[in-house]
Parts: structure tokens; sequence; C-alpha cells
């Protein structure tokens, strides 16, 4: 469609835009961009990527740029804008390096299924392929981690290249998309016109599930005796908090979530029956192995859910609700697969499924919390002496914010006590880095989070290796005001490769005992309040503190150095042999 400007123009400083006027393609980009509904850019400029910089200039009014510290900042950031707003998150950087610090945030989201659209400068059309100055073959290199890619050559070619772009991203499984603009193409003309994409030939992002699949998977599940749900993140995207819970009320059928797919069901519902994976809850894992159907929804039997592929579930009729078809059979053999989005799948089941309950086999599920509390959570939670733990923090962030926050961890021991420790209640976020498990994700994907839901509490949880990986984003916290609240729980240790090293290298930690700087210092040099917990005594009053605070505040909490994270499942073992010491 036009450009419709009949009405209204777009009024920048010096210069008014006029439907169809002649303009460069950076300026095009900004508009289709505008088109787009982009209200927030995290970048970082250069020369090849100038002359969109320059066109951005008379757009201040119109979209909000965060100058990040590095590239990789910008895509963590765009990362956690999209977890929290649902929307593409976008990003820019410049051909070369600033090309390539972001290929690891988007190999992060495209295996946990983020929507981002990245928008790389690159060198004029005319020298690529010669090894021109900061000239890399982005294309070539992001391909095997996008969901779409393209190098746009021509001005006139732009607009199309980005509805393109966000249809991608955002429809079906969400994933990361990426446009390499050469400069050239940012600096010709053309008549700009912009019609949004609502189609692609052979691209089917909802596919139409078989309505005879959701019949055999009511039937199953009116038949079982010993049922469970495994929620997923495609419960979150697909919008299908609501639906979930409804099924589950109406069949009694416990929910266990897997890591991304925590915040999809109320912690602190009757039904909840836990996390699943490797440091998971007892319960949900060692059951699965007891379960005779199991219905899951959104999610992909990645390896720390399902540990030996060999003993998993062996027992069970297995029901797969997933939009993505490459994901059904991939690693597990399934009985009934739906091949739809999870609220269309749901909404079909519900009206199928027999009002039920199944009372005995809850009862398994709180025998083995109880167990699980006595032998790990009591003394995690409420240790009373000795050294601060990680799950005592958790624990107090979590009653102080009554399970309404917006929770972004890093990756690594604090991760896991975060996900096992936080009551992430209906208006929860859980943020982290899943399948890549991509240390340094947290502090960058906060600020992103925070720019989403700039009234909600923002908390990021980091361990002290991974906060020295991008801490230079507290200095782009700073310069945009950010109030993100930011907890080191810090053990001098990169403590989960240390745990593994004495639960199965005899203690030889090699290389994971680390001197740390001044965390305090460091914060205030860039103008962030912050403090230091070493005593129990004053934990509590300096996590009220940091919450009250209006502004960013970094809050170091030091944690015991030797520490291990329990329930945990071996690698190669099965789920029913996990371990809670």
């Amino acid at each position: 469609m036009d450009y419709k400007m009949k009405e209204k123009t777009i009024t920048k400083p010096k210069k008014i835009y006029k439907k169809n006027a002649g303009i460069t393609g950076a300026e095009a980009l900004i508009l289709s961009l505008i088109e787009e509904n982009v209200e927030t850019i995290f970048g970082y400029p250069g020369g090849a990527i100038m002359p969109i910089y320059d066109a951005l200039y008379d757009y201040r009014d119109k979209i909000n740029h965060i100058l990040v510290r590095h590239e990789q900042g910008a895509v963590h950031a765009a990362q956690g804008y999209a977890r929290v707003s649902g929307k593409p998150g976008v990003c820019f950087a410049t051909s070369g390096p600033g090309a390539t610090n972001l290929i690891t945030g988007i190999a992060d989201a495209q295996i946990d299924s983020t929507p981002l659209v990245c928008i790389t400068g690159q060198v004029s059309s005319h020298l690529l392929g010669t090894d021109a100055f900061q000239e890399t073959d982005v294309v070539g290199i992001s391909m095997p981690v996008t969901k779409w890619n393209c190098q746009v050559t021509k001005a006139e070619e732009i607009p199309e290249a980005v509805a393109k772009a966000f249809f991608i991203a955002k429809t079906g499984r969400p994933g990361p998309v990426l446009i390499d603009i050469t400069k050239d193409a940012q600096f010709g003309n053309l008549e700009f016109r912009y019609e949004k994409c609502g189609k692609i030939r052979s691209y089917i992002p909802f596919p139409k599930f078989n309505p005879e699949s959701v019949e055999s998977a009511s039937k199953l599940i009116n038949n079982a005796k010993q049922p469970l749900i495994l929620a997923g993140q495609g419960v979150l995207l697909s919008g299908a908090k609501e639906e979930l819970k409804t099924f589950s009320e109406k069949t009694g059928i416990p929910v266990a979530c897997t890591l991304l797919g925590l915040s999809s069901f109320p912690v602190n519902h009757p039904l909840y029956a836990g996390m699943l994976g490797m440091h998971g809850n007892y319960s949900p894992n060692i059951l699965t192995n007891q379960s005779d159907v199991i219905i899951a929804i959104g999610m992909r039997f990645d390896d720390r859910v399902t540990g030996n592929l060999g003993k998993y579930a062996r027992q069970a009729k297995i029901i797969h609700i997933e939009i993505d078809p490459a994901e059904i059979n991939k690693n597990v053999k399934v009985d009934v697969a739906i091949n739809s989005d999870a609220k269309e799948a749901l909404k079909a089941l519900i009206p199928l499924a027999k009002k039920n309950s199944h009372a005995e086999w809850l009862q398994k599920f709180d025998e083995g919390n109880k167990l699980e509390f006595e032998k790990v959570g009591r003394n995690e939670l409420h240790p009373g002496s000795g050294k601060l733990k990680m799950a005592e923090a958790i624990r107090i962030i979590s009653e102080k914010t009554n399970g309404n926050a917006v929770i972004v961890s890093d990756v690594g021991q604090h991760q896991m006590v975060t996900s096992r420790y936080f009551n992430y209640k209906d208006e929860s976020f859980n943020v982290t880095s899943g399948g890549l498990g991509t240390m340094g994700f947290a502090l960058p994907a906060a600020l992103g989070a925070k720019t989403a839901a700039p009234n909600k509490q923002v908390i990021a949880i980091i361990g002290d290796g991974g906060f020295q990986m991008t801490l230079q984003e507290l200095g782009t916290i700073a310069q945009t005001k950010a109030a993100v609240k930011i907890v080191i729980l810090n053990n001098n240790f990169l403590g989960m490769v240390r745990q593994w090293q004495e639960m199965f290298f005899e203690k030889r930690y090699s290389f994971t005992e680390m001197t740390n700087p001044d965390f305090v210092a460091v914060a205030k040099g860039f103008g962030i309040n912050a403090k230091k917990v070493t005593e129990r005594s004053l934990l509590e009053n300096s996590i009220t503190e940091m919450l009250k605070h209006k502004e960013a505040f970094l809050l170091e909490v030091v944690v015991e150095k030797e520490g291990n994270v329990f329930p945990m499942i071996p690698t190669g073992a099965s789920v029913s042999e996990i371990r809670l010491e």
C-alpha cells in the first residue's frame, strides 16, 4: 500500500517527508520500521551503517534508539525486549566485527524462539567479495542461526525485505531474521511505498491441525490414570496461559514446566508439579517415568529435559502439541502429534476433555516434594547458620515481590537456583538463556526487558562470572536511567563448572576459581548505587533497600564458595535417576 500521508506528515528537523517523494534507502528503512510500529532500537553505529544512523537522526521523536556498549549487548537487549513485549526486538550493527558480534545473540534467539529483526550495514556492493575493510559474509555466517536472512543491494528492495522480515520473525515459531544492507543501497534513491507482508509462498507459519488428532488425544487423556502435562515456552509464545490453566483444572492433570516454560502456570496453583530438567524438581522428573500419558505442549524434548532418551518415558503414550513440525518425532517418538499453535490446540481439546481428578497421582507429587524439601530445600532456603546461600536470597526476592516481577537470569548455578525458588505468579516473566546457555545474557537482556516494561520491577540475577562478560552495559543502563535491579550472587567461582569438576572430575578445579573486582566500586564508577552483603542479618533489609530504590541498583551477595545445586540428573542418566545429594 502507499505510505499514507494525506492527513498528516512526519515532521522532522529542517524538512518534511511527503507522500511518495524520492528518498534514500536509509530513510526508507526507518520509515519501514515505523510502519511496523517499532518503538525502540538497540544498536551501535559504524562506517557501513552510518547512512542509516544519519536518517534515524531525523526520526528521534518516532523511534527511541539505545546506544549499547557492545553489539552483543544490543542483541541480548533486543531479546529481553522481545520476550517481555511479545514484539520482535530490533537491533542495528555495522559490518565486519559489528555484525559478527551479533552472532551469539542471534544463535541464542534461534534456539529459544525469540523474534528479532537484526539490521547490519555492509560495504558497497561493488566491493563484495574483495575482502574490503570491515567486510564479512554475515549472510553466510548467520544462515545456520537465523530463521531467514537476506542481503539488500538496491534501495528499492528495502521496504519489501523489512516487511518479509517482520512477518517471518513473529509468525509461527518465532525466531531471528537478519537483513544485510550494502552502503550503496542505503545511499540509493527510491519512490517509497510500503505494504505489510501477510503471506509468503511455501511458508506456512500456522498449520491447521487435524481434528482427528485432537480427538485421538482426548481419548488418551480421558482414559489416563497418571497423566502429566509438560508445558514449554510455546504456551507463553502463543498466549495460552489461561487455556492451559482451564485445561489442567478441568482434567485434574498436574503441570510441570520446562526452564523456558516457567511463568506459564502459577507456582502456587495446587496442580503445579514443578520444574523439569537436569536441576529441576524431584517429583516431575522421577514421575515422568511413571506417567501413562504425557501431554507435551510447546516444548521440544531437549536433552536437559529427557536425560537418557533410551530410558525416557518408555511406558507412556505421548501427545505432542507443537507448531514446528521439525520438532515432532525429532527426539521422542510420539503417539499423537498435533502440529498446531498451542492456544488453538488447547481450545479444541478443552471441550472434548472430561471433568476429572487424579487424587492418588497428585499424592505422589506431594510425597516427592516433601522428600525434596527435607533433603534439599529446607537447608537451602532457611539455613540459619553458615555462609549465605543463593536460595535464601532468591526466596527473599520472591517474597518481597510477591512472585510478580520480571526475573532475568544469566547462566549457571544461580540460574538454576532462581528457576527453582522464585515463585512465578500470573504477572511474572522468566527471561533467561535456555538452549544456548549464554553467559553474559542477563545484564543487557534486563535492560531490554525494562525498556519493554518500564513500570514493572525488573531484576537481573547474575553470577560473578557471567556479569563480567557484559558488565560494560552498566554504562547503557546509567545513560538511559533504566531502573534495573542487579543482584550478583558471588561465589568467586565459575560455579556450575566447578560443581561438575567436584562431582565428576575428583575436585580438580581446573581454571574455575576467580579473583573478582570490587563490584560495588565498578557500579559506582558508572554512577549506579551499589551495596555488598556478606552477613545473613543484613540480607533482607538490603534486598528491601534495592527494591525500593527508584533508580538502578546493584546488590552483591557473597555466597558460599563451594555450594552445589541439587536435585541433579547426571549426564547420560535417566530422569528417574535424579540425585538429591
